[in-house]
């Protein structure tokens, strides 16, 4: 039997997807793998977020601030965990290890409803550990991906990439509405918890891609077993990095765009019992990541190749200015809904790919401990920050939405200004002195 139809069949995928994406031929098969690893995580994830989510509208706006910071103060203690275990695990462990380590947390909160008394403390250390799973899974997933491309792949590559966690958001709350309804909260926990299995086998394979490259590579050195260094070493060169100092300004800022559209959500589902409320965020986070979809697939690329860093990470936060004022003249419910709509949209489908495209100009250290520092610590921080100040303002002087929207207006052309610095800072970074071979996906 002839194989010359299925050949065709196979370069025309290819030619199709290299003129839509900018990936090259050689990089297609671990870039379809990365695609894959995180489409299964942010799936779990979205099977849990509305359950979280669900629960903190039976919460005030203050108790939920104090939840918050009670978050910042756990993710400090986790990151630093995570720095000692990046000092002296086995690295082809690591990764593996943590979502490992996940899944079994999730089938204990499965079944400990069984043993806790008070279900209203489950919920609260739920919703404090998939709040922290949250920033975690997808820190450690780009710093894998950070340790496996370049920096000028990175710019084409990670739009493509960031597709799959959109494509794991949509596919997430799809099973989450149907599994809701049939099986309940508890049956979404243990069915998150199974999903985190899957990714294991497609990481081992990622790095025996990486070893097989490595073996083949001229003068190409070897992979050591262990990062080493000092488990602190990540808050040291945080610390001492304004470049990753600006990273963690763009956060915060971020995170005080997210805090104020988050906690107005929060007040305008408070009228809905909680079955509800999971189904309407279920819907919400399906529209987010099918825009999310679009825009990562066509958009991201072409933005980070064309007009740089500079502009992709500062678009977002323009908009937001911009719809933040509206809001602000215009104080509308389905304004406020659109804007979070818009929101999640861009920030999954073209800043965040952008903002992990910085990672690729640091050190691997610095990707495996400094990075979580950034992204799950400071962004922790940010959410008890900015959850105080919303506190303050709306419960304690009583501001209303309007008037918190043209707060947060101000606060977004700042965050914008942050974004144009950081573009232009990276362009000036030298390729980091990486022990591993070149990328795993490089011709």
């Amino acid at each position: 039997m002839s194989m010359e139809p299925a050949h065709n069949n196979s370069n025309t995928f290819v030619a199709v997807l290299r003129a839509a994406t900018l990936i090259e031929r050689e990089e297609l098969k671990s870039v379809l793998v990365s695609f894959l690893l995180v489409f299964v995580l942010m799936a779990a994830y979205y099977m849990l977020r509305p359950v979280r989510d669900a629960m903190a509208s039976d919460w005030s706006n203050t108790e939920i601030s104090v939840l918050w910071n009670i978050q910042f103060i756990l993710s400090l203690a986790f990151v630093a965990i995570y720095g000692f275990a990046v000092a002296k695990c086995r690295f082809a462990y690591l990764v593996p290890a943590i979502y490992g380590f996940f899944a079994v947390s999730f089938v204990s909160f499965h079944f400990g409803s069984t043993f806790v008394a008070d279900p209203v403390l489950l919920d609260k250390a739920f919703y404090l550990w998939v709040s922290l799973f949250s920033l975690f899974h997808v820190s450690v997933f780009w710093s894998l991906m950070a340790d496996l491309f370049t920096q000028e792949q990175s710019k084409r590559l990670f739009g493509f990439i960031a597709v799959g966690a959109s494509a794991g958001a949509i596919a997430g709350p799809l099973v989450a509405t149907v599994v809701a309804q049939l099986v309940g909260a508890a049956g979404l926990m243990l069915g998150a918890s199974l999903m985190m299995v899957v990714p294991l086998p497609l990481i081992f394979y990622l790095q025996y891609l990486k070893e097989q490259a490595q073996s083949t590579s001229r003068g190409a050195e070897s992979s050591p077993l262990r990062i080493g260094g000092s488990p602190l070493a990540g808050f040291r060169d945080f610390f001492s990095s304004p470049f990753l100092i600006g990273i963690a300004a763009f956060i915060l800022l971020y995170t005080a765009i997210s805090s104020f559209a988050y906690f107005e959500q929060t007040n305008l589902l408070r009228e809905y019992d909680r079955d509800q409320r999971t189904q309407i965020l279920a819907i919400l986070a399906l529209v987010v990541n099918i825009l999310t979809f679009v825009l990562g697939f066509f958009a991201t690329s072409r933005i980070t190749t064309k007009f740089g860093l500079s502009v992709a990470l500062a678009s977002m936060p323009v908009f937001m200015c911009i719809a933040l004022l509206i809001l602000a003249f215009a104080p509308l419910l389905t304004v406020l809904l659109a804007l979070q709509i818009a929101r999640q949209a861009g920030n999954y489908g073209i800043t965040r790919p952008a903002r992990e495209m910085l990672f690729t100009a640091v050190s691997r250290e610095s990707r495996f401990k400094s990075k979580p520092v950034v992204d799950v610590a400071i962004y922790r921080g940010g959410d008890a920050l900015w959850s105080s100040a919303f506190a303050l303002l709306t419960d304690g002087l009583g501001l209303g939405i309007a008037m918190m929207a043209a707060i947060g207006a101000a606060i977004a052309a700042i965050w914008a200004v942050t974004g144009v610095w950081l573009g232009a800072a990276f362009q000036k970074q030298p390729d980091p002195e990486v022990i591993a071979a070149p990328s795993v996906f490089a011709s």
